[in-house]
């Protein structure tokens, strides 16, 4: 079943809404309980890559060092589905998230190389876009 957010019930103001980081532990909290049940068991290999955040000038060079690459999706599922690789998702807060133009390179060649990958605003339109993508090929009966 679909979740819908109604535009209308949010709050007028971004600043009352849940940040990204508490859209993406909602979202965790949600893989969590599915994987429990048996419906996407897949769902217990979802990670977050730890990319984004506030960091000193040391700590972001060392990162840089270390292979950290500025737009990187939030989150990667591995595990293939029909045509796709594996699925990446950037999460962004419900209103007044943007992309920047590393996330959308990034996006792009992803979808060119055979992945799945997409933006979600807000942790239930991401559990939707996941139930789409495990649920690629399963016998719907």
């Amino acid at each position: 079943m679909k979740t819908t957010i109604h535009a209308e019930l949010l709050p007028k103001d971004p600043r009352l809404l849940p940040s990204e980081g508490q859209e993406q532990a909602a979202l965790f909290s949600w893989a969590d309980l599915e994987a429990k049940r048996g419906r996407y068991p897949e769902l217990r290999l979802m990670f977050h890559v730890p990319n984004g955040g506030g960091r000193s000038k040391a700590e972001a060079g060392r990162f840089k060092a270390e292979g950290v690459k500025a737009g990187v999706p939030d989150l990667f599922l591995p595990v293939p589905r029909g045509k796709y690789h594996g699925m990446f998702i950037e999460m962004k807060r419900r209103m007044g998230g943007r992309l920047s133009p590393e996330q959308k390179v990034w996006i792009a060649e992803l979808n060119e190389r055979g992945y799945y990958a997409v933006v979600a605003c807000g942790w239930d339109e991401a559990s939707n876009y996941i139930k789409d993508y495990l649920d690629i090929g399963r016998d719907k009966t």
